[in-house]
Parts: C-alpha cells; sequence; structure tokens
C-alpha cells in the first residue's frame, strides 16, 4: 500500500539530482531542493527500516 511513497521520493529526487547537475538549481537559487530531497529520501528508508510504513 505504501509502495507508491517510495516510487514518489525515489522518482523526485532522481528529478532533483538531475536538475542540480545540469545546473537548473543554482540558476534559480533553488539549491535547497537537494537538501529536501535527501531528508525526505532518509526519512522514507527510516520509516521503513523500523516497519512504521
Amino acid at each position: 500500500m505504501t509502495d507508491w511513497i517510495f516510487w514518489i521520493v525515489y522518482v523526485g529526487s532522481i528529478l532533483v539530482l538531475i536538475l542540480h547537475f545540469t545546473g537548473f538549481l543554482i540558476r534559480r537559487n533553488m539549491e535547497w531542493a537537494v537538501l529536501v530531497a535527501a531528508v525526505a529520501l532518509f526519512g522514507v528508508n527510516l520509516l521503513d527500516f523500523l516497519n512504521i510504513i
């Protein structure tokens, strides 16, 4: 049931990573999105590890 959470977080993180390396985020002063993606990815993996979701 919670597989969609993983898909959303992982696809979003990959998208942010691509935008980061192409320079899109820095030109628009959105480098904070990389940190948000990292925290989201860590949070989902931690919740899965603890069997909360």
